[in-house]
């Protein structure tokens, strides 16, 4: 089933009056922590507070004749104070204020990411529990392989997205810093335990130095695990799309009552948020380079970052938080066909049991180079043709009988002796 987005508590931390109240916050943080120290007169952040205030328009208007939104917010804030407001922004300078305030949205929008990717990791590790002993084939060059169960397949993804939440809890925790260090970032006229107290305040950790900006390479390392998780989810989608091919259709995306695949083809059940989820990804990844071009500033600061954050900060987390839902949705209603699973399995009279017929003969004496060449042949002959059978073609081989009982033969294309290890693979998940 498609999914709408209709989740928009991701969005709403990213528009122009949230990042307005987050600058406010950190002002008014600022504001306390001064008074704590006996730098602002007793009662002011208290006052400031309960008359503190904005609004957009304003905002707008100020910005149209001063050309500095940090200046035209803290005019308009202004407006609302009164007297006071000669204590706001007391030694700092604008990237102390945006820099800071990002920190906090990158901590709150990440927030949401956890649990939309903790939810996905559940769906994902309770579809693998339900197909622990679905069997499948394994594929290789896109080539039948050897028997598999889809569990494992699916196991593989859940120790891939558990290796994805550890990157974005590192890169979240890399990211929960903050400054108030003034111009140029010397403390020339705010002290380093304003800041120090301000970030504790406010659940961050202060910059060990800053620049007048925190360094973009931090930034950079969060948007690297954002393009590895949706990396991640495109390789999962791009699975689903190749298994849900019509002539091998293993899995199939869930397909609503009155969803319709093609104006012209009536029959159509396509994979479309598995391919939706593929563009996606790429578009995600895209926000890779400017975010590691970000790195890159003029002496102590420029703003040539500034304009690419405006962008790929709220674009990139609507956008994993969207692929993170739409995924977790495909997982949840995915259709999986056992049947076909089987079917596909045993084309062409089991050629995938080749290895174990290789191993029996050379268990027999047979060296391994003439065991290949007799295996081979055999397997290729029920390849080329139409209805092709590869046991019944070791059955009526003379050189293969003449070494392996019927019975023997018949052992070889025993699928649970492939499988007999599956549990201690999720035994390592505790599963």
């Amino acid at each position: 089933m498609i999914e709408r987005y209709t989740l928009p508590e991701m969005s709403a931390l990213w528009t122009r009056e949230a990042i307005f109240k987050t600058w406010l916050k950190v002002e008014l943080a600022v504001l306390e922590v001064q008074e704590s120290m006996g730098l602002v007169p007793s009662g002011v952040s208290a006052e400031v507070r309960s008359k503190a205030g904005f609004e957009l328009a304003r905002i707008d208007e100020i910005e149209a004749e001063v050309r500095h939104d940090v200046i035209a917010f803290l005019t308009n804030v202004a407006e609302h104070v009164g007297e006071n407001s000669r204590f706001v922004h007391m030694g700092m300078t604008s990237s102390d204020l945006i820099d800071t305030a990002l920190a906090l949205q990158i901590q709150q929008a990440g927030q949401l990411i956890r649990e939309k990717l903790a939810a996905l990791i559940e769906t994902v590790k309770v579809r693998a529990i339900e197909h622990r002993d679905t069997v499948m084939v394994g594929r290789s060059h896109g080539i039948h392989g050897e028997p598999i169960t889809f569990g494992l397949k699916l196991l593989n993804w859940l120790d891939e997205l558990e290796r994805q939440q550890t990157r974005l809890e590192n890169a979240l925790e890399e990211n929960r810093v903050g400054q108030i260090s003034g111009a140029m970032g010397s403390y020339s006229n705010i002290a380093p335990e304003v800041e120090e107290k301000v970030c504790e305040t406010l659940g961050l950790k202060p910059a060990r130095t800053s620049t007048q900006v925190i360094s973009r390479d931090i930034h950079a390392e969060f948007f690297m695990a954002f393009g590895s998780l949706a990396t991640s989810i495109e390789k999962f989608a791009v699975e689903i799309r190749a298994l849900q091919k019509t002539d091998i259709l293993e899995v199939e995306e869930g397909f609503a009552k009155g969803q319709k695949g093609s104006s012209a083809m009536p029959h159509k059940r396509n994979p479309v948020s598995s391919e939706n989820l593929t563009g996606l990804a790429r578009l995600l990844r895209s926000y890779i380079t400017p975010a590691l071009e970000n790195v890159v500033l003029w002496h102590e600061r420029d703003i040539s970052h500034s304009s690419v954050e405006r962008v790929v900060f709220p674009d990139a987390f609507v956008l994993m938080h969207y692929m993170l839902n739409r995924f977790n949705t495909v997982m949840k209603d995915l259709v999986v066909h056992t049947d076909n699973m089987r079917a596909n399995m045993n084309r062409f009279g089991g050629i995938i049991f080749s290895q174990r017929v290789l191993l029996t003969l050379i268990d027999k004496g047979l060296t391994r180079e003439d065991a290949y060449r007799l295996v081979q042949k055999n397997a290729h002959a029920a390849w080329n043709v139409p209805g092709g059978d590869f046991r019944a073609n070791l059955l009526a081989d003379a050189e293969v009988t003449s070494r392996l009982t019927p019975l023997e033969v018949e052992a070889c294309f025993d699928v649970a002796d492939y499988l007999r290890n599956v549990p201690a693979v999720y035994a390592r998940f505790g599963l």
